[in-house]
Formats: structure tokens, C-alpha cells, sequence
């Protein structure tokens, strides 16, 4: 499974982070490396969450980061 996170800055100024992969993980952050790592922690405990749930099995997989 390969896994990116998209990033942009919002209007506001702050920075957006989302896994396409994972519906409804997204993240924001005051700088865009702030918003990428907590939308990486969010797509690992999902992925965690469905393993220990028995949703999926385990794959390798990696992430990749995209400015949107």
C-alpha cells in the first residue's frame, strides 16, 4: 500500500495536510511540516485501529509527500 500526503496552505495561513488513501485523514498544522506529521500519526493509528480490529491485514507500505 502506498500511502501520500497532500498538503496546501489555507487562506488563513495555516497549513492543510490529507492521505487520499484514508478518507478523513487530514490534519492542520502552523507550518506545513507540522501539518504533514500529524496527518502521518493520524494515518498510522487509523491503519493501526484497523489491524487490531481485524478490518485488514498487514501490508508493507510506505509514504510519500505532495504540495497539493
Amino acid at each position: 500500500m502506498n500511502l501520500s500526503i497532500e498538503y496546501e496552505q489555507e487562506q488563513d495561513g495555516r497549513w492543510l495536510a490529507e492521505v487520499p488513501e484514508l478518507p478523513g485523514v487530514l490534519a492542520y498544522g502552523a507550518t506545513a511540516q507540522d501539518a504533514m506529521a500529524k496527518a502521518e500519526i493520524l494515518a498510522l493509528r487509523v491503519l493501526a485501529e484497523r489491524l487490531e480490529s481485524g478490518e485488514s491485514q498487514p501490508i508493507p507500505f510506505s509514504i510519500s509527500l505532495a504540495a497539493a
